[in-house]
């Protein structure tokens, strides 16, 4: 049998070859093995038992030739360093979202000074934001909304095995929400405009009501900030993750329905306008 190093660099270039992610082969090499990256540096020259080795391979084959994303293969992804159950019933959470909680969390202790606040994500998916919300910050109360039964079961599922506390509501966005009030509302809604490539790793494998939002992107956003102020408290904080190109469309539309707040943008990491915070203290 090959060691780990030979299985490791001869499929990162499969991968390669195949204009797939080489980091992607090591995330499968180290869930197939059952080993962390120390782990597996310690034992690369060491022989991959034969069995683990053929599951390995036909993982890998199943990504590349298939083009299954590799968290639905293996079953999750890591998001602010919990471990969420992901499928095709939800988008696969990203690291630009995680920038959003920790942004979101050092804005909370600004605006509301550690006090016990009602938050609400709206469109909840996997629940990455609502449980990671929920269980860094206790005095957070977190409820989630989502238009998918699908996406409520995986969203449930994680809440559960993270030992959250959010309160889930079945319903098309801020529908759910009648006669609620809250504090803080998040949300990362569809953003890709209707007639935007999308890649086929995407968007064959991705739910597609989680992925478009209408002819420029922004509908979800409309609907979500004409109707907020009839579900916010006096003093509040929205929090939203967009599309990289649409801040300044973004920030107008919020302006159109606020007069009285702060809008906050705030780059990624890579430097690409992500995060818009709308705050009234």
């Amino acid at each position: 049998m090959p060691t780990y190093r030979d299985i490791l660099r001869i499929n990162e270039q499969y991968a390669t070859d195949n204009s797939k992610e080489d980091s992607s082969v090591k995330i499968l090499l180290l869930h197939f093995s059952n080993m962390d990256s120390g782990e597996l540096l310690m034992h690369l020259d060491e022989e991959m038992p034969e069995m683990l080795y053929k599951d390995f391979l036909y993982a890998v084959d199943r990504y590349i030739i298939h083009n299954i994303p590799v968290q639905h293969i293996v079953g999750y992804e890591y998001f602010f360093g919990y471990k969420f159950i992901v499928n095709g019933d939800v988008l696969i959470p990203r690291f630009e979202t995680e920038e959003l909680v920790a942004n979101l969390l050092m804005l909370y202790d600004d605006v509301f000074n550690g006090k016990k606040v009602e938050v609400v994500d709206v469109g909840t998916g996997s629940g990455c934001l609502a449980v990671t919300l929920d269980v860094e910050e206790q005095n957070m109360h977190v409820t989630a909304t989502d238009i998918s039964l699908k996406a409520l079961e995986v969203a449930k599922e994680n809440n559960k095995v993270l030992k959250g506390n959010v309160t889930f509501l079945q319903g098309d966005m801020l529908e759910p929400l009648k006669g609620k009030r809250y504090d803080i509302l998040v949300s990362n809604p569809p953003y890709i405009p209707n007639d935007e490539f999308v890649e086929d790793l995407v968007k064959v494998n991705e739910p597609h009501i989680a992925l478009f939002g209408g002819e420029d992107g922004l509908d979800f956003y409309r609907q979500i900030i004409e109707g907020a102020k009839e579900h916010l408290n006096n003093q509040f904080i929205i929090a939203f993750e967009h599309a990289f190109n649409k801040a300044k469309q973004l920030r107008k539309i919020i302006e159109e329905h606020f007069s009285d707040v702060e809008i906050i943008q705030k780059k990624d990491m890579q430097g690409k306008d992500r995060m818009t915070f709308v705050v009234k203290k």
